[in-house]
């Protein structure tokens, strides 16, 4: 508790990844939603997709060459196997094919044989690999070999185009060649013969040259490639069954789930972590209840033997014990942030009851005179003995609200049960009121005040001068972060400062729904107040009416009690109502 509260550290990336982690899982139901939408769309593709099949061929890629068994000759020499994939999947080879196919009754146009086919490189070949898919085994098999035939006897046509080309030109760089050759041989004659026979000598030569090669690329091997594997009629249906299907689809459905509770979970204005609620309500967390079946209609977990949320109430109470904020006043005032109070109720008495345990004289004040419920559930049915050191007017509340609550097996504390009063804001301050909490300056003494939510109503804040402790009790499904930062900032505004947070489990969702029907029966009921009580509230009413007035500025309070009781004095009220 005297440890400074340390900062969510910028850097501390590994514990920011499994806090969101974390938060993320609080949606389970976008988690899950997503996991079925995926499940359920690939289930859909998987049954209402039509069955296709894939045949596959491949072919070998190689160039024109005089002597493939020559030392140092390249296969690849001159082959851009890129250029090759894509003259593979023009239109010039699908036009080719079509015709082909057409001799055999398959009559079909370019641009849809052409969709179904895929052709692909493997790494580090000269291999081309056709593949395509057809809505039968016989007909993908037909047009995968048909195309890479076709394929093949595009690329020997060029070939032989290309060479059919540079022949022709050769020949007619050899036909003037030959022509001044067969003048020369006419002029040779006299003197002048030596020169005439040298020219025609060069003329020869050069003659010989073209000659050689037009005879070099008449006899190039213009063999393409090969068809190194043939397309066969496929067996199975090719692409992803079911099951391949139904798993990808989880995985889908879980990525797009984990988006939407990202998404939910920017746009969601409650705390998402502890850290995150410490840091919002710069106090420490002083502990996490569980939820126990056993405590269900109970208000007491302590006493109960074996009982984990008594065990966690001890331990906030023995951290509170030697908290020095703590020590130097005991005095603790519980209350909730907004909405619900329930659980509030049950940590100011579980708590009274552990310091009880500890031996220390205990006086919980029930200052929710707007709901008050303390009594009711605590099963108070009459007043007992008190402590000595708690005196007081007896006439008006809180003073003639004490009773005795025994724990079992833990001792007792003083309990001043609420009352429904006209005036509330002025009940609060009252003199008798400041006088019982002036009580937990006593040696060994504690008073802990139970208040209203403090977002909901200013009570709390109208006893925070006088019980600077301020426990919260929250449920962090509910509480949003701007609630917490605004209750630390009313409660350092009014002197007071936030002990730490008690959070803890919250309802279900038929929990909720039960209590909020229960709730709105009591509503339209009109408030009820608990059994047992109020003949000890009427008997107190009685002995305010006999006593007058005395001229104490505390009497002209107006505390007009909003409960009818069962006692003699049931239908009266104070004396300033009566006034």
């Amino acid at each position: 508790m005297t440890h400074p509260i340390r900062a969510l550290e910028d850097q501390d990336e590994p514990a920011l990844l499994r806090d969101q982690f974390r938060q993320l899982l609080r949606y389970r139901s976008l988690l899950a939603c997503g996991v079925v939408v995926g499940l359920l769309g690939a289930g859909w593709l998987a049954l209402s997709g039509e069955d296709t099949y894939t045949s596959t061929g491949e072919v070998s890629v190689r160039t024109a060459t005089s002597d493939p068994f020559a030392a140092g000759a390249s296969a690849d020499k001159g082959i851009n196997i890129g250029s090759e994939r894509q003259t593979a999947v023009s239109d010039a080879v699908g036009t080719v094919a079509v015709g082909s196919l057409a001799k055999s009754g398959d009559v079909v146009e370019v641009e849809p044989l052409l969709s179904g086919l895929q052709v692909t490189n493997p790494p580090n070949t000269l291999v081309l690999r056709f593949s395509y898919t057809g809505p039968t085994p016989e007909e993908a098999r037909a047009r995968a070999q048909a195309l890479a035939e076709a394929y093949l006897e595009i690329r020997r046509e060029r070939t032989e185009n290309s060479i059919d080309n540079m022949v022709d030109g050769y020949r007619a760089q050899l036909k003037p060649l030959t022509e001044q050759r067969d003048r020369l041989a006419e002029q040779e004659t006299g003197t002048v013969g030596d020169d005439v026979t040298s020219a025609r000598a060069n003329l020869i030569v050069s003659i010989s040259e073209l000659s050689q090669k037009i005879s070099e690329l008449r006899a190039l091997d213009t063999t393409p490639g090969y068809l190194n594997t043939k397309p066969v009629a496929p067996r199975a249906p090719s692409g992803a069954g079911l099951p391949l299907l139904l798993g990808l689809g989880g995985v889908v459905g879980l990525a797009l789930g984990l988006l939407l509770s990202w998404v939910r979970l920017v746009f969601d204005p409650a705390v998402r972590s502890t850290r995150e609620l410490v840091r919002s309500l710069g106090a420490p967390l002083l502990g996490t209840l569980p939820r126990e079946r056993a405590a269900a209609g109970t208000l007491l977990a302590i006493g109960r033997g074996g009982s984990r949320l008594a065990e966690e109430y001890r331990a906030v109470a023995f951290r509170l014990a030697y908290d020095p904020s703590f020590t130097e006043r005991r005095r603790l005032l519980v209350t909730a942030p907004r909405g619900d109070n329930d659980m509030a109720t049950a940590a100011a008495a579980n708590l009274a009851a552990a310091f009880a345990e500890m031996g220390r004289d205990v006086l919980l004040v029930e200052a929710d005179l707007r709901a008050p419920s303390l009594a009711g559930e605590l099963g108070v049915t009459g007043r007992g003995a008190r402590p000595g050191w708690a005196v007081g007017d007896e006439r008006t509340w809180p003073s003639d609200s004490r009773t005795n609550v025994d724990v079992p097996g833990s001792g007792a504390f003083t309990l001043v049960a609420g009352r429904r009063t006209d005036n509330v804001s002025r009940a609060l301050t009252s003199a008798p009121l400041n006088r019982i909490l002036a009580e937990g300056g006593r040696p060994g003494a504690v008073v802990i005040v139970l208040a209203p939510p403090v977002l909901s109503y200013a009570d709390a804040v109208a006893l925070i001068d006088r019980v600077e402790g301020v426990v919260v009790v929250c449920d962090p499904r509910e509480v949003h972060r701007s609630d917490l930062e605004r209750i630390r900032e009313v409660i350092g505004a009014a002197g007071g400062s936030v002990l730490g947070t008690l959070l803890h489990p919250g309802y279900g969702r038929l929990e909720r729904r039960a209590r909020r029907k229960a709730a709105g029966r009591r509503g339209r009921g009109g408030p009820t107040p608990p059994h047992g009580y109020d003949g000890v509230e009427g008997d107190a009413l009685d002995r305010a009416d006999d006593a007058g007035h005395t001229g104490d500025p505390t009497e002209t309070l107006g505390l007009r009690t909003l409960d009818s009781g069962n006692g003699r004095g049931g239908g009266h009220s104070s004396t300033a109502g009566h006034r």
